[in-house]
């Protein structure tokens, strides 16, 4: 997957050549490719058909579950949870808590001055460059203390650790990530205003592109998808997640995350520009087979580009954007979660009538991939500076109230490398 240097504004254009040689090896690794394409259409056709029907009768189509129930859900639930491939679990922190955090975050933002800081730097993060708003809706701090309890907090080390365990984790008689350990991966910090039409964000999925065909580590994870058995894929076998090797972008996540996610910090539901997915948990096997049918062109991708997220359009996805719509609402103190496949987006308006404020913390198990950027990113906390995997803005480095070494939990210690 080494690209060669080339001058052009197009970021394909150092693998054009890897996409084509990928597409013919990929495809005459399965002369039965126009069956097994078809037989993987009807069944994700069967799920969207499902999805719409739940719509229509005003169910939701993301499965909720409560913090105090995670011990005790029985095998029905459990399947629907791992077909769907997205959870809202309720009631994870307890509603005072999470005003508090929710004051503090604001109160850390304001006193720092944070909108002045981000007008000079204004452009550094190319990821969200074309927003027009002289207001961020998303803001680039990592190390606030909020942030810092709540991912070193019990209560999520409780529900990260049920979720690793929807995963298979073991393979070859070994552990591909330990289910009971975290790495923290630090995100940021949603604060969406009413009326703001300024953050939609198309369906796409995160974690690479076009390296879900090209990269060795990628066509591993999806073997079952490019040959053998595809009734054998199981979007939850980790065989392979962590040793996948995504291109450099401040676009892409270079931890292995079982699952996205982020913690309401006040109520939102459809309307209020929230988040967007298509359950569907093996609905990434589709779009992977989608781009080696013969209406695509031979260098490309139906549109992937490299070094940015995943995008899914109506060309050549049409199918899969029939099952995309708004997540349940949810209180303060919930969390959402999605596996790191599932098409996600937010919605392109938000039009209810408070804030919608959320900490993006995802869960990152520990294993030596996770391990490598946790090592990248623990000088990061210490000088204040942005987390690696996001543009240098680095906001937080003179911030008044910002978190240290000394804040963190025996938990928080491990979860960050400061400790075995």
């Amino acid at each position: 997957m080494t690209p060669t240097p080339v001058d052009t504004q197009d970021p394909n254009a150092p693998y054009l050549d890897s996409i084509r040689q990928t597409k013919r090896a990929l495809r005459a690794a399965m002369p039965d490719l126009k069956e097994r394409f078809a037989a993987l259409t009807e069944n994700i056709e069967a799920q969207v058909l499902a999805i719409e029907a739940e719509r229509a009768a005003g169910l939701p189509t993301v499965p909720s579950v409560q913090a105090a129930d995670l011990d005790h859900l029985d095998h029905a639930t459990l399947a629907r949870l791992r077909q769907r491939a997205c959870v809202v679990v309720r009631g994870v922190f307890e509603p005072g808590r999470v005003q508090a955090w929710n004051a503090e975050v604001a109160d850390y933002l304001d006193r720092n001055k944070y909108l002045d800081k981000e007008v000079s730097k204004r452009g550094i993060d190319k990821y969200f460059s074309n927003l027009s708003s002289s207001r961020p809706q998303i803001f680039g701090v990592y190390w606030s203390r909020p942030q810092m309890e709540a991912r070193q907090s019990e209560e999520l080390a409780r529900v990260r650790r049920w979720l690793n365990h929807l995963w298979a984790f073991e393979h070859g008689g070994k552990q591909v990530f330990n289910p009971d350990l975290e790495c923290t991966y630090a995100d940021r910090v949603r604060q969406r205003q009413p009326g703001d039409k300024t953050l939609g964000l198309s369906p796409h999925t995160d974690g690479g592109s076009i390296e879900r065909w090209i990269d060795p580590g990628y066509q591993q994870v999806y073997r079952h998808v490019f040959g053998g058995d595809l009734r054998q894929y199981n979007a939850f076998d980790a065989a392979f997640r962590t040793e996948t090797r995504e291109i450099p972008s401040p676009a892409v996540c270079r931890m292995f995350r079982t699952f996205q996610g982020w913690t309401a910090l006040t109520p939102q539901g459809p309307g209020d520009g929230t988040l967007r997915v298509a359950p569907i948990a093996n609905a990434m096997a589709w779009v992977l087979l989608r781009a080696l049918q013969d209406d695509v062109p031979e260098d490309s991708l139906c549109g992937a580009r490299a070094g940015r997220a995943l995008g899914i359009n109506a060309q050549y996805h049409s199918l899969i954007l029939r099952a995309y719509g708004s997540i349940p609402k949810v209180e303060q103190g919930d969390t959402v979660w999605w596996h790191p496949d599932v098409i996600h987006g937010v919605e392109d308006e938000h039009t209810g009538n408070i804030s919608s404020n959320v900490m993006y913390i995802g869960a990152a198990p520990d294993c030596e991939k996770n391990r490598i950027f946790q090592a990248l990113q623990k000088p990061a906390f210490e000088a204040g500076l942005s987390s690696p995997d996001f543009a240098p803005e680095n906001y937080e480095v003179d911030f008044v109230g910002r978190a240290t070494p000394a804040d963190l939990t025996p938990l928080g210690l491990r979860q960050m490398g400061f400790a075995a």
